[in-house]
């Protein structure tokens, strides 16, 4: 599996930015595509993600603010972000995931992009 993320940059606070990640190779229809994020000194985060079936899942300090979609003919999923704060700076990572021990697992992860907000 391959993952291609893009869409970061510098987003002043209240802003919308989204991101995109184009995946390659064979997911499991029972694992889920979606984001986590990491920033300096913090642990990795799950941001969203979503289902072969459409069921979405968001971390709470983005919840009401970002919305996860796909796009399977494109083999691309979406990260709409808006009313971005400063929190909300860190890599954020394209990943296929999957569910244990109700735990999230980044079975495969694509290079991270940059989200930096900032006046």
């Amino acid at each position: 599996v391959q993952l291609q993320a893009s869409g970061g940059g510098l987003v002043q606070p209240g802003g919308s930015l989204k991101l995109s990640c184009a995946f390659s190779g064979t997911i499991s229809t029972a694992s889920f595509m979606g984001w986590y994020r990491q920033a300096p000194g913090k642990q990795r985060e799950l941001v969203a993600a979503i289902g072969s079936g459409g069921i979405t899942n968001y971390g709470d300090s983005v919840r009401g603010r970002f919305t996860v979609s796909s796009d399977n003919a494109k083999r691309t999923v979406y990260l709409q972000m808006n009313s971005l704060k400063p929190e909300d700076t860190a890599v954020y990572y394209c990943a296929a995931m999957s569910v244990a021990a109700a735990q999230w697992q980044y079975d495969y992860s694509g290079q991270g992009t940059q989200v930096t907000v900032s006046s």
